[in-house]
């Protein structure tokens, strides 16, 4: 069985100018930003990641990968629903699914 660790939360923001600034002021988050509409809080035993828009409208876990495609074919075997197959992105590749709940789950590899 593939090794997969939680260390990332992603969230949406209608407006990320000003979620970045509530996150700054409130708790004096540091943000790198990827681009106009990705910022993210490094460096910490949890990430997080605020991307511009509205959907999901959950907070997003991220879990960690040491081998992706492992990954994908160990949670597509539970029967979960991928929303999102594996895509390359600024920092890594990853893929998205559904929890049984309906909860949206992205797993990761950096590189």
């Amino acid at each position: 069985m593939t090794k997969i660790t939680p260390n990332y939360l992603e969230m949406k923001a209608a407006d990320l100018p000003a979620s970045k600034a509530f996150y700054e002021k409130a708790f004096g988050f540091a943000f790198t930003d990827y681009g106009p509409e990705y910022a993210a809080v490094e460096g910490g035993p949890v990430q997080i990641g605020i991307a511009a828009g509205d959907e999901p409208a959950a907070p997003m876990p991220v879990f960690e990968a040491d081998d992706l495609e492992a990954a994908y074919v160990q949670v597509k075997g539970t029967g979960a629903q991928i929303v999102a197959e594996i895509f390359a992105y600024p920092g890594g590749r990853r893929f998205e699914c559904l929890d049984p709940s309906g909860n949206r789950l992205a797993v990761y590899k950096p590189g």
